[in-house]
């Protein structure tokens, strides 16, 4: 199934293939926590960015691995290239268009012992 998505502003827009009905992770991290991110990761062959690739800033810290990806317009974050699997995507689910998701289910994650957890989440893509 193909669902779309993008930020508030709409000058970034992507399509992402997954099932109808998505397993979430929803992570207690600082910056997952803050934003009220639930994460659908997915290989990057699954993720194309349909527009908006000049209207995105980036921000990384701690490791840097993770590329944060924000709409330098409205400040969204609809995805971005996640720590667990740098090779794939975590899109937000709060940010796809309704009408494809038919069923979710939210999975705790601790990001706040991070290398604790960081396997349950590497088998995703």
């Amino acid at each position: 199934m193909v669902h779309t998505g993008g930020c508030h502003c709409g000058a970034v827009r992507f399509e992402v293939r997954a099932p109808a009905e998505l397993e979430l992770h929803e992570c207690n991290c600082s910056i997952c926590a803050t934003s009220g991110y639930l994460h659908l990761i997915v290989p990057a062959d699954r993720f194309t960015l349909l527009r908006g690739s000049g209207s995105l800033t980036e921000y990384r810290f701690n490791t840097g691995v993770a590329r944060h990806l924000f709409c330098s317009v409205c400040g969204v974050k609809s995805f971005y290239v996640p720590r667990s699997n740098p090779d794939g995507y975590s899109i937000n689910f709060r940010c796809l268009d309704p009408g494809t998701v038919q069923h979710h289910r939210i999975v705790p994650f601790d990001g706040r012992n991070w290398e604790r957890a960081a396997g349950a989440l590497t088998h995703l893509i």
